[in-house]
């Protein structure tokens, strides 16, 4: 009777576990469309980077902070509440244009993750002199710091950035003005199939080799944010050095 239960239980797990993976997966979507989904495995089976999780660390300062850096973003003097992150929270560039809530021994402040601090312990964020100043005086030059990823007020869609350089036959994309972080990146081939493009350090995607062309476009991408919302763009033309507008932004999430 003890074995018979067993294969009973086990067969009802192995059901779930395929219903559940068609439901995940689903059709592809329709060419034409700009779409945002929110699969369930993903939210509940799965603890995301951007979950609002507390952290700990301490924060320092550069003073060549500018909104540039190893994410491949454009400086942006017009707003220097940025930050660099440490090497292991960094995690290959998925935390680049990740909105952060940190607070020190002075308040609490929101920043952009821009950089990348190779020198700096787990939890360490080194911030722009600007946002230091918000949380401790400069003179500190070090000090305590709680932080956790937040999904912000933000206007507009996301945007494909193509790097310099791009053409039908290498091409590498980047995400810019993303609420939330950014977990993949997919296009859709000739066979009608998706395929997941492999993240740089340096935050684009590239295509799997061996070949890492795109084609001449236009393209037709999927992006997934670090809470499992999808959205889905067609119509992208190839614009070297330069950005196409998407069709929706990532919801907020609490």
């Amino acid at each position: 009777m003890h074995h018979h239960l067993i294969h009973w239980l086990c067969l009802l797990i192995l059901l779930a576990v395929s219903a559940g993976s068609l439901y995940a997966q689903g059709p592809a979507p329709a060419a034409t469309d700009h779409t945002v989904f929110v699969p369930l495995l993903l939210k509940l089976g799965s603890t995301p980077s951007g979950d609002g999780a507390s952290h700990t660390g301490e924060a320092t300062y550069y003073n060549e902070a500018d909104g540039g850096g190893n994410c491949s973003f454009d400086p942006t003097p017009q707003d220097l509440m940025v930050g660099a992150i440490n090497q292991t929270d960094y995690a290959n560039s998925a935390i680049c244009g990740a909105y952060v809530e940190l607070t020190g021994p002075k308040g609490t402040i929101t920043i952009r993750i821009v950089d990348r601090c190779p020198e700096c312990s787990v939890g360490n964020i080194d911030l722009s002199p600007q946002a230091f100043a918000k949380i401790a005086d400069l003179v500190k030059g070090r000090v305590p710091i709680t932080w956790r990823i937040i999904s912000p007020n933000i206007s507009g869609p996301i945007r494909y950035h193509f790097k310099e350089g791009s053409s039908q036959w290498w091409a590498a994309v980047q995400i810019r003005n993303h609420r939330n972080p950014i977990a993949k990146l997919e296009f859709l081939d000739t066979n009608g199939q998706f395929v997941p493009m492999e993240r740089q350090e340096y935050n684009y995607f590239i295509k799997p080799k061996p070949n890492q062309g795109l084609g001449l476009g236009p393209y037709i991408f999927r992006v997934t944010d670090s809470y499992g919302n999808l959205l889905t763009d067609s119509d992208i033309a190839l614009k070297e050095a330069g950005e196409v507008a998407g069709g929706a932004q990532f919801p907020k999430m609490p």
